[in-house]
């Protein structure tokens, strides 16, 4: 017997439904464009006590913190939205 997980297509169905890769990236971008006006003014700001390549790991850090979050509420307000219609 094969030991190959069967085909979901259930899982697909509900995540194409709830829009999760198009939430993905607006969440993402978002994110992105966060993190690099705060890095920007952070680099080209004063001169604080950290390098800039610390302020380019904390940007990373905020865009995907970002990033996850407002994925994670446009996912919510798709699954909102789709209940209210059923």
């Amino acid at each position: 017997m094969s030991q190959e997980p069967p085909e979901r297509p259930g899982t697909a169905n509900f995540v194409g439904a709830l829009r999760v890769p198009r939430n993905a990236k607006v969440g993402f971008a978002l994110g992105i464009a966060v993190a690099l006006f705060f890095v920007y003014g952070a680099v080209t700001g004063p001169q604080g006590q950290y390098s800039p390549v610390a302020y380019v790991g904390l940007g990373f850090v905020l865009a995907v913190g970002i990033g996850l979050l407002v994925t994670l509420l446009l996912t919510v307000a798709s699954a909102y939205r789709l209940s209210r219609e059923l």
